[in-house]
């Protein structure tokens, strides 16, 4: 029971498309290093939410200097990645086929794809404090509950980057690469916002 509650709990809190959703959804459609892409978010969701479960929450509320730390890191570097988007949709020429692969090193997708997880400060209030909290609410079933939540994170980041793959064929086109990167630059950008004016 516990474990399908957290899978729900978990489900929900993930489902919204963020920054991190956008690029896990980037890097599907361009079928490059998915698998890798799905494990770092899976696994790096799984340790915070087992961070939360085992009550490091009330640890990382006792340091209040780490919020605006990784808020205005994690603006910038949204605003960069944003500006990033917004230049290649400007040039083109990013069109490519479904099956186009290594475009970019592995290296650099983990890289980009750890930054997007652990400088958003909003990752730590859904994992390590609101998954932590509500696992509170069974008692001797806390773990239950996280592994519930860190089963829901592999489902959703493997059906988002794997599902990606159905619309690949649309992307052959130019255009469309073009209107992907503006949306992933203005979403970029509408976060970086969200952290810098409401924290």
């Amino acid at each position: 029971m516990e474990l399908w509650i957290g899978f729900r709990t978990g489900f929900a809190l993930i489902l919204a498309i963020g920054a991190q959703n956008a690029f896990v959804l980037r890097q599907g459609i361009r079928r490059e290093h998915v698998w890798a892409v799905v494990l770092v978010c899976a696994v790096s969701d799984a340790l915070l939410i087992s961070l939360g479960v085992s009550g490091l929450g009330k640890l990382v509320e006792a340091m209040p200097w780490l919020f605006p730390v990784m808020r205005w890191g994690g603006a910038a570097f949204l605003i960069l990645y944003g500006a990033k988007a917004m230049i290649a949709a400007w040039k083109g020429g990013a069109a490519m086929e479904a099956d186009a692969q290594g475009a970019v090193p592995l290296g650099k997708v983990i890289a980009t794809c750890l930054m997007f997880t652990w400088l958003n400060p909003h990752v730590y209030l859904d994992t390590v404090l609101l998954v932590g909290s509500i696992s509170t609410q069974f008692p001797g079933h806390e773990w239950e509950f996280g592994a519930g939540a860190m089963l829901a994170s592999f489902v959703f980041f493997g059906m988002l980057g794997f599902g990606a793959r159905l619309v690949a064929p649309l992307f052959a086109n130019q255009a469309a690469w073009r209107v992907l990167d503006v949306i992933v630059g203005l979403m970029m950008w509408s976060v970086a916002a969200n952290l810098i004016v409401r924290g």
